[in-house]
């Protein structure tokens, strides 16, 4: 039972190792770099609070690290020391991480619907409907 503790405890310190390199960053850019990750990834600001918090061990999925270096220009150095932390902690993962991102982005101008409320559900429809969109033309 010591040795099973003992092999997971390298992958969680590392886990939040790259988390808090993560966190670090985010809290160096602007105020609103976790509604724009959010919207690359196509999740909501709770999921990036989620994976940018190393009390959670919530680990950050393989296909997002690309898109968070580009999203908040990570620095060089801190970059590399994120990259060190996620090999040491998904060592079968990080091969998958030099692929790079096969996903590009496009910026719609909406019009503005006088309300928080409905341009926030237009958003959301439109987030969804890109998803199962993409999940479709993905099913060959």
């Amino acid at each position: 039972m010591a040795d099973t503790a003992a092999d997971e405890a390298p992958e969680a310190g590392a886990v939040a190792a790259y988390k808090r390199n993560f966190k670090e960053t985010l809290k160096s850019r602007h105020s609103e770099i976790r509604l724009h990750l959010a919207h690359a990834i196509g999740k909501n600001r709770s999921f990036v609070s989620q994976i940018s918090n190393p009390a959670y061990p919530v680990p950050i999925p393989v296909q997002h690290p690309n898109t968070i270096f580009h999203v908040t220009h990570f620095p060089p150095q801190a970059k590399a020391a994120f990259l060190r932390a996620y090999a040491r902690a998904h060592p079968r993962r990080v091969g998958r991480l030099s692929e790079g991102s096969h996903e590009r982005t496009l910026t719609l101008h909406l019009p503005d619907l006088g309300s928080a409320k409905r341009n926030a559900e237009l958003d959301t429809l439109l987030q969804e409907f890109t998803r199962r969109l993409i999940g479709i033309m993905r099913e060959k």
